[in-house]
């Protein structure tokens, strides 16, 4: 066989789309994802989901795309013959994904800040900031300091991106990766700038189901009917 330098097919360029599960809790053994449907995205899969499937929200536009960081902790066997260790043991495990969510809507935020689904109210009246009321129709979220032995909120996620292969738009490979079990632990900030747009840079940190297993990375490729 000759020798070729590399597969081009194999590059990915692109960003991906996210959505969030949403609800008061997200539990991954008892919650799941819709299934894939024949010939379809699954872009078009999880916005044409419906409650008994999965309860998921896009999150809309991301800019800095979608980073996920595998960061393994080993330890060290040292002996006397060798300068060097001998052996390296795994001792540990973190994995993070991290994205800015360039919608500063408060629904985007509730999900930046692991705030508890029950902070957020779409329609409320109010009459006043400090008060409930009967005058003026409002969206509001509750900024709550928490209290001692409260539960972090974990969420599931699910971003769909472009896949390896051809540009071939009656056969394409889109990649999908979901994550069980994602929690907010990084500093959010919101601005109101002149110069700048206001998003929420966020990163979250993936825990493993019972099984062990963060979620997966899906390459699946979509045969277009159209």
């Amino acid at each position: 066989m000759a020798y070729t330098r590399g597969d081009s097919k194999n590059i990915i360029v692109g960003a991906a789309a996210m959505f969030v599960s949403t609800g008061a809790e997200f539990d991954p053994d008892t919650v799941v994802f819709p299934d894939f449907v024949e010939d379809d995205s699954y872009l078009d899969t999880l916005t044409d989901s419906v409650e008994g499937q999965a309860l998921v929200r896009n999150i809309g536009f991301t800019t800095n795309g979608l980073e996920l960081q595998f960061q393994p902790d080993f330890g060290e066997v040292q002996v006397d013959q060798l300068l060097d260790v001998a052996k390296l043991y795994k001792q540990g495990m973190q994995v993070n994904l991290a994205t800015a969510f360039a919608e500063a809507t408060l629904e985007n935020l509730l999900v930046a800040i692991a705030a508890p689904s029950g902070d957020y109210d779409a329609s409320v009246t109010l009459d006043s900031p400090m008060d409930t009321g009967t005058i003026s129709q409002a969206s509001t979220l509750e900024l709550t300091s928490g209290a001692i032995g409260e539960c972090p909120v974990e969420r599931g996620l699910v971003a769909v991106g472009p896949g390896t292969g051809d540009c071939d738009p009656n056969a394409y490979i889109e990649r999908i990766y979901v994550a069980y079990r994602a929690l907010s632990i990084d500093n959010v900030t919101v601005s109101a700038k002149r110069d700048e747009a206001s998003m929420f840079e966020v990163s979250f940190r993936l825990l493993p189901a019972n099984n062990g297993s963060y979620g997966k990375i899906v390459d699946r490729t979509v045969n277009s009917t159209t």
